[in-house]
């Protein structure tokens, strides 16, 4: 194992040479290069490591619909804003969600107006509370991609196990394949190759990747989340960009394979089934979405708790939809660290840990 001066001067080394290779790629193109990272964790390492400050002199590093809390639809933010006022139901769910504004309130605001909203590391904990608390329905919010999907199948699978009847799950999955096609497919977007998320992978594999090149003939490669595993990454893509080849290559081969987990395939295709759903800034993205089996509808919130959900247009002034679909840097939303701060955010994208804007605000 590397010591900290050890990786320091490694991280020094591969730096100096993926700098070297940028500007003979630039000095070909006679522009920036152009990259996008699909993936909220990477974001928060790039401006963090100041990768993206660093290499502003050779490339454009930008964000793309990564983060799981910012691609939730604002329609999605109020519904579960209004299963928090039904009497004896409990909000279970990740931390970030709580401060995402809705179009009138948030959970935040919710909760200090007495509606019950408990944060947990995991469904697993979820399961657990609603045992011990029988007179409360317990929903917790299914918000994440392919990384968090198999631990909430479980999570079901667990409360049928135990026959806890007050457990249900509301569905607002996102499948990241279907959404990097709808990106492709906006003629607006000139993104030169992409760097695809680490844990997504690791259930995935990188062959489901594969039409990034093959179809739209832009390179694309799967990074680790260590500064050195990112920059690996980025030197794999320019040195497709330099010798014009376009490939999906796996660049944290010590935990991504070529076919993903399949037991953690398994478990999701056994509780959920594809659908059809929205993402912010996208739109209806054909079985992006995930939403339980008929023989699991007593887990589903959707199902057992009915509400009426008010228009829910974005965040007047809101660029976030912008952000993630790569085409508006954070700081050049007319809200940015004006109106919209992580203190008072106006959108998801400045909420989130692993949003764009948070990251920007505080690092970049």
């Amino acid at each position: 194992m590397l010591n900290n001066s050890q990786d320091l001067e490694l991280n020094k080394q591969i730096l100096q040479k993926l700098i070297k290779l940028a500007q003979i790629v630039e000095d070909i193109l006679g522009r920036h290069i152009v990259l996008m990272e699909v993936c909220g964790t990477h974001t928060t390492a790039i401006s963090k490591s100041g990768l993206r400050s660093i290499l502003a002199s050779y490339m454009e590093l930008r964000s793309g619909p990564g983060c799981p809390v910012c691609v939730t639809d604002q329609t999605d933010i109020d519904r579960i804003i209004e299963m928090a006022r039904i009497p004896d139901v409990v909000i279970a769910t990740f931390g970030d969600m709580v401060r995402v504004p809705g179009t009138h309130s948030s959970l935040e605001r919710e909760r200090a107006q007495g509606a019950q909203v408990e944060i947990f590391y995991s469904p697993h904990e979820a399961v657990t509370f609603a045992a011990k608390h029988p007179d409360k329905e317990i929903i917790f919010l299914g918000v994440g991609f392919e990384t968090t999907i198999p631990a909430i199948a479980l999570s079901i699978a667990e409360a049928k196990r135990q026959g806890i009847k007050n457990y249900s799950v509301l569905s607002i999955h996102k499948l990241v394949p279907p959404v990097m096609r709808a990106l492709l497919q906006d003629p607006e977007l000139h993104i030169d190759g992409f760097i695809l998320p680490g844990h997504v992978c690791t259930i995935t594999g990188r062959k489901v990747f594969d039409f990034i090149s093959s179809e739209h003939n832009i390179p694309a490669a799967i990074a680790g989340f260590e500064p050195a595993d990112i920059m690996q990454a980025i030197y794999l893509l320019l040195e497709q960009i330099l010798h014009n080849e376009a490939h999906t290559v796996n660049g944290y081969t010590r935990l991504v394979h070529e076919e993903g987990n399949k037991k953690a395939q398994d478990i999701m295709g056994e509780f959920f089934q594809t659908i059809d759903t929205s993402w912010r800034g996208f739109g209806l993205v054909p079985e992006s979405g995930l939403a339980l089996r008929t023989g699991f509808s007593h887990y589903d919130a959707a199902t057992r708790f009915s509400v009426e959900i008010p228009c829910s247009p974005p965040p007047e002034g809101c660029s976030c939809g912008e952000v993630l679909k790569g085409k508006l840097k954070p700081n050049e939303c007319p809200l940015f660290a004006e109106t919209c701060t992580p203190s008072n955010p106006v959108g998801p994208c400045m909420v989130s840990s692993e949003g764009a804007c948070a990251a920007h605000y505080q690092y970049d």
